[in-house]
């Protein structure tokens, strides 16, 4: 079968209700009043990685339930707004919401609505394959129905990706996805030794690449058994929101491991790529494009000791 699309994005379809607060913690108090507004728009993990890749030009596909709700009304028209594909298998429980406090720093707090979803949920095995087999790489988020779809996938033959998010290295639910894929994207929020995970996910898992982001430190690279520092880019504006900001790393770092580019290479283009998504608002959705980010990465060139790390034996 002809490999026509070169991601399928499986999971991670929903809407986000963005709300600005004065401080995060937030105190509490009878109410706020929120001068900024209160919106809602449609963005989770697997919409804002799909608009990612599609604006670096990669050929995306986005699977997930959906809704026949307001809602999914908002996700299927964000995609059709950016011409990206959508496969929507409908969900009576609803299409998935969330309401993000954001703080002035950009910080975040989410709170995820588990109701629009059972445990028994599963994408349908006859559309993952067809859709897998059309597909060069699967990225697959850490919703459950997703970790059903992982033995399809590996079948199909395409490489995959994940994103574990702010995993604590020891919960045992993620560990199908990160021993399952070839390249693993993490949160270092929760981990309090980040090399010992990543090499935890190496030595029991098939991942060829693991990459831990840490915010304003940058983002820790583990390629060939050797650990490299991967320093933060300036952002292009003023930094607003860190909303989307890892999901940006995971589309720009694929662009370049789909090109066969180095590791230190695709590291750099997600730095670049999630120092833009922190100049986004979170009401906003916007994603970097392949001009801008080759631009961009332009001038970022590792230092010597660290190309060496990487691409040394």
């Amino acid at each position: 079968m002809n490999r026509d699309t070169d991601v399928l994005v499986l999971g991670g379809a929903g809407v986000d209700t963005i709300v600005y607060v004065p401080e995060l913690p937030l105190p509490y108090a009878d109410s706020y009043l929120i001068h900024d507004g209160i919106r809602t728009r449609a963005g989770q993990t697997g919409d804002f990685v799909s608009l990612g890749l599609s604006a670096l030009g990669l050929r995306t596909h986005h699977l997930d339930f959906l809704g026949d709700d307001p809602e999914g009304d908002l996700v299927r028209a964000l995609h059709r707004e950016r011409g990206i594909p959508l496969t929507a298998i409908p969900q009576p429980a609803g299409t998935k919401r969330a309401v993000n406090l954001v703080g002035p720093d950009g910080r975040r707090l989410s709170l995820y609505d588990s109701s629009r979803g059972h445990p028994d949920d599963r994408l349908p095995e006859a559309t993952v394959r067809e859709l897998a087999e059309r597909s060069r790489h699967a990225h697959v988020s850490i919703t459950q129905p997703c970790d059903h779809a992982l033995p399809v996938l590996r079948e199909s033959g395409v490489t995959i990706s994940t994103d574990l998010h702010d995993w604590d290295g020891e919960n045992p639910y993620h560990e199908a996805f990160a021993f399952a894929a070839d390249v693993v994207f993490v949160s270092a929020a929760r981990l309090t030794d980040p090399e010992r995970t990543l090499r935890r996910i190496t030595e029991r898992g098939r991942a060829r690449l693991v990459v831990a982001t840490a915010g304003a430190e940058g983002a820790h690279l583990l390629a060939d058994g050797e650990l490299t520092h991967v320093p933060t880019v300036t952002p292009p504006a003023p930094v607003v929101d860190s909303n989307g900001a890892g999901d940006a790393f995971a589309a720009a770092f694929l662009y370049g491991f789909l090109a066969g580019e180095p590791p230190l290479r695709c590291a750099r283009y997600g730095a670049v790529a999630g120092a833009h998504a922190c100049t986004v608002p979170s009401t906003q959705v916007d994603a970097i494009d392949r001009e801008a980010l080759l631009a961009r990465t332009t001038g970022t060139t590792p230092e010597p000791e660290e190309a060496a790390a990487v691409t040394s034996p």
